[in-house]
């Protein structure tokens, strides 16, 4: 069975929220009653139909075919299935994600994953900032699954993550795992000022040192551990990384204790 397949017609006029084309949420429905779906947000009315040829059945795995900065909330909510986008996406896709598998690929707005609990995510270029960060008044990030950046990430990356994974590969902006409560983020590539800022617990791990630490953390050595052995192995294994990244003996960061935080930096040492 050909996969349910959302073919663009043309680009939208106004910004769009797509939280309602999830795959539990399209089971079981005719193609008329999806194509009679509201997606616009202003008082125009748009609705699924009006933007997108319909295709195929499969309502377990979904397809955009063209993508738009204008795709706000692509996979908002999802638990299971797949969704992938041929081309961008606007903010806040793959929002409060539970399970599935969201692809993108292209770039994506601010606040990919935001509140992720499971599932993964999958972004071929570039992220925005406030990767996996919580809306205001929200006490914590991600809580679990797995963000994979293959591009850039912006500025305050996994803020206040929780537990889970994110891996950013072409480097991020300042404030990398900004109050950052537990969780593992990994990055390749060059990283902006005061990564781990205010950190309770957590790993941040790097395949350099960062160029501005804050002087709230102590630098604690080479960390002589079967740790990143084991990790290096597991992101191979993952088709996240084709090399190791922290090889033996990392040097290993510790803070913040400006908050009496446990949490660690770690990186490749250089020889």
């Amino acid at each position: 069975m050909k996969p349910l397949t959302f073919t663009l017609l043309a680009e939208p006029g106004e910004r769009l929220d797509l939280s309602a084309l999830v795959p539990d949420r399209l089971a079981g429905q005719p193609v008329s009653d999806i194509a009679a779906l509201p997606v616009g947000t202003t008082r125009t009315g748009v609705k699924v139909g009006d933007l997108f040829r319909i295709t195929g059945k499969d309502a377990s795995s979904l397809v955009f075919d063209g993508g738009s900065r204008r795709f706000d909330q692509v996979g908002a909510g999802m638990t299971s299935g797949s969704i992938r986008v041929v081309g961008d996406v606007g903010f806040r896709a793959g929002r409060a994600m539970s399970g599935g598998m969201l692809v993108i690929e292209g770039s994506a707005g601010e606040e990919l994953g935001s509140g992720l609990s499971g599932g993964r995510i999958e972004v071929t270029d570039n992220a925005g900032d406030r990767l996996g960060a919580p809306l205001a008044g929200e006490l914590q990030g991600v809580s679990g699954g797995t963000i994979l950046v293959r591009g850039k990430a912006g500025h305050r990356a996994g803020e206040k993550m929780r537990r889970g994974l994110i891996a950013v590969l072409k480097g991020c902006g300042d404030h990398l795992g900004l109050g950052m409560i537990a969780g593992t983020i990994v990055v390749t590539g060059r990283v902006g000022a005061m990564p781990g800022y205010l950190m309770k617990r957590g790993s941040l791990l790097l395949d350099r040192r960062p160029d501005v630490l804050s002087p709230t953390f102590v630098d604690c050595g080479n960390a002589d551990i079967a740790f990143s052995g084991l990790f290096d192995r597991f992101l191979i294994a993952e088709k996240i990384l084709d090399k190791p990244l922290l090889g033996t003996a990392p040097t290993r960061i510790c803070g913040d204790n400006a908050v009496f935080g446990k949490g660690e930096i770690m990186f490749r040492r250089r020889r």
